[in-house]
C-alpha cells in the first residue's frame, strides 16, 4: 500500500498528519503538485513535480494509483476515479469516499457547477478549514491505516 497526496489544494495542516503517519507507519507516501514542494526529509516521503494544466496533477496520480493505496484528495472525478482502479480516497476534511457516495457527490457537483455557470447560484465555495476538520481528517486517516496494515 502506498498514499498518494493531491498537493496542489490540500492543507498544510492535512500534509503535516500525512507526514507524520508516512513515518510512523512506514508506508511510501506522494505527494504531486505542479509547483515544488517542501517535506521533511524521509526515505517514506517524496514529491513529484508535474507541469501545470488542467488535472495534470490528477492524470499523474491515476497512473500511478494501484489497487488498495489511499489518495488524499477534495477532487470527487479523482476520487470516483481511484475508487474505479480498487484504491481508496480520503477527503481533507475526513470524509472516507466510497463506490456507494462518490458517484451521489459527483452528480451534486456537477449540478452545483453547473448552476454556478448559469449564475442560479454565486459563491458559496467550502467553509475555511478549521481545527474540527484537522482533527476528523487525523482520526479517519488512523482508523483507515489501523486496519489497512497486517498486524
Amino acid at each position: 500500500m502506498q498514499i498518494w497526496v493531491d498537493a496542489d489544494a490540500c492543507p498544510q495542516p492535512v500534509k503535516d498528519i500525512v507526514y507524520r503517519a508516512a513515518e510512523r507507519t512506514q508506508i511510501m507516501t506522494t505527494l504531486v503538485a505542479n509547483m515544488p514542494l517542501r517535506t521533511p526529509p524521509s526515505s517514506f516521503i517524496k514529491t513529484v513535480q508535474v507541469r501545470k494544466g488542467f488535472d495534470v496533477a490528477d492524470h499523474a496520480i491515476l497512473q500511478g494509483v494501484q489497487p488498495g493505496d489511499l489518495v488524499i484528495t477534495a477532487d470527487i472525478p479523482l476520487a470516483a476515479g481511484v475508487i474505479k482502479r480498487g484504491a481508496h480516497a480520503l477527503d481533507p476534511r475526513g470524509d472516507l469516499y466510497t463506490e456507494d457516495n462518490v458517484s451521489e457527490r459527483l452528480a451534486m457537483r456537477n449540478l452545483m457547477q453547473e448552476l454556478r455557470s448559469t449564475g442560479e447560484i454565486v459563491g458559496a465555495g467550502p467553509p475555511p478549514f478549521g481545527s474540527s476538520d484537522r482533527q476528523r481528517f487525523a482520526n479517519q486517516l488512523d482508523r483507515f491505516l489501523t486496519r489497512a496494515r497486517p498486524s
